[in-house]
């Protein structure tokens, strides 16, 4: 049978398990043999990564074909206008091509968020907000480049769920094993 992890990896940890340099890795947090990321987040993401031993289990989280959900909370540089989420849930162009259309909604600051270290940068001039984005897709920093096309640069990302597999109860650093039939 497949293993499935579920892991909120912390903001500056790197999604792999090798180490190339200082930055921590996954080996810092799981100590499962022969489980690797289907799908990634940058250094600079926060939450949840899915971690198998199954390659077609991989496939199906990771690749846009199967259409898997992917939903993050995205805290922005200033308060987008409702032009700026239109194009974001129609798709927009960035470096990598055209986006899929997105799910996009204004939301309030997450209740209970972890505090990110280091912190995001504050401004006391200029407004931040937060979106809820789902995706269908996922491009290198596709998110971080939708965000900046429209003109509200991203300050922070967290992915929140992957298909049915949500962070509830799962601190930062923290992994538990998932029933492989959730996906």
């Amino acid at each position: 049978m497949a293993v499935l992890i579920a892991l909120n990896k912390p903001f500056g940890v790197v999604c792999r398990f090798s180490r190339r340099d200082a930055a921590p890795t996954l080996a810092d947090f799981i100590d499962v043999p022969r489980v690797y990321p289907a799908g990634r987040l940058d250094k600079d993401s926060e939450g949840l990564v899915l971690l198998t031993d199954d390659g077609r289990l991989a496939a199906a989280i990771a690749h846009p074909r199967y259409k898997l959900w992917k939903r993050y909370w995205v805290q922005v540089e200033g308060v987008p206008t409702e032009r700026a989420l239109g194009a974001l849930r129609e798709g927009i162009q960035i470096k990598t091509g055209r986006t899929r259309p997105a799910r996009v909604r204004m939301i309030t600051p997450p209740s209970g968020l972890w505090r990110r270290d280091p912190p995001v940068r504050y401004r006391r001039h200029i407004p931040t907000s937060w979106l809820e984005i789902a995706l269908r897709e996922g491009k290198n920093r596709q998110i971080r480049r939708m965000t900046a096309a429209v003109g509200f640069p991203t300050l922070r990302l967290i992915r929140t769920a992957i298909g049915k597999i949500d962070l509830t109860d799962l601190p930062p650093g923290h992994w538990r094993f998932i029933d492989p039939a959730l996906i």
